[in-house]
């Protein structure tokens, strides 16, 4: 049985519809302005005189990178809400387990300047976005692949993350 048999759109108005999505897009903003209000804190200071390795992105890339991803975030968490299928509670109840953990990571590693600890935390970001990526990915195959990139990032930051804990 492929997802279509497995699932059907919930009859939503147009006005329940956008309320949902608007749920989703301030939970990812919240979540952004929380991190962003820690990293603020550390970004021009300590983070500056960390010692970083030959792939660290310039510091501009990174807000429009994670604008980007909590966008589509926020539309795949969207995209199962509107759905009816078993599971959807669960895969919800991950898209906020992971965005917690997201934000735990901004806490650790530029809130209490700690990179070993942050780095732990990616540890289990990570494992949270592939349950929930595959937890979207049977109910919406659209919803899952929009947690692609996300997860392929926080690869990336985990790389980051660990480099830096072993040049300081």
């Amino acid at each position: 049985m492929n997802t279509a048999e497995k699932t059907a759109r919930r009859e939503l108005s147009l006005a329940q519809s956008l309320a949902g999505c608007a749920v989703f897009l301030a939970s990812v903003v919240l979540v952004s302005l929380l991190g962003g209000m820690m990293t603020a804190s550390s970004v021009s200071s300590w983070y500056q005189t960390l010692v970083k390795p030959s792939f660290n992105p310039p510091d501009w890339v990174f807000a429009p990178v994670w604008s980007a991803l909590y966008l589509m975030m926020a539309l795949a968490a969207w995209r199962v809400w509107r759905m009816e299928a078993a599971g959807r509670g669960a895969a919800l109840a991950l898209f906020y387990g992971q965005l917690a953990a997201n934000l735990g990571w901004s806490a650790l590693f530029f809130g209490l300047r700690s990179p070993s600890w942050a780095l732990a935390e990616i540890a289990l970001l990570l494992v949270l976005i592939v349950l929930t990526m595959r937890a979207f990915w049977r109910i919406d195959t659209v919803a899952g692949a929009l947690f692609l990139p996300y997860l392929l990032w926080t690869a990336y930051a985990t790389l980051l993350n660990a480099s830096i804990v072993f040049l300081n």
